[in-house]
């Protein structure tokens, strides 16, 4: 994996992780019974984006490195989805 890769695997893992996050213990306008005219009634009330940022990012960097550690380690690889044969055989394999 190139340094590319581990980045564009953590911004993925980070963004999924976020949208995961955001409804964690969110209050609407509806909820807390202040709603802001223009505003919908399910607009957050105490977004609190900042505390959500930092949770995202420690949960991403845990998943991340279990991520990345299985894809250095080897133990699963692209080979084991391709279910239809596709790839063909691997260098030095002879069918047989």
């Amino acid at each position: 994996m190139s340094i590319v890769s581990a980045i564009v695997l953590f911004a993925v893992i980070w963004f999924m992780v976020l949208f995961c996050v955001l409804p964690v213990r969110l209050k609407t306008q509806g909820d807390v019974g202040e709603i802001v005219p223009g505003t919908h009634a399910g607009a957050p009330a105490n977004l609190n984006m900042r505390r959500k940022a930092r949770l995202t990012t420690k949960i991403a960097i845990v998943l991340w490195i279990v991520i990345a550690g299985v894809i250095f380690s080897g133990v699963i690889t692209v080979r084991d989805f391709d279910w239809f044969d596709r790839m063909g055989p691997r260098a030095g394999e002879t069918d047989g």
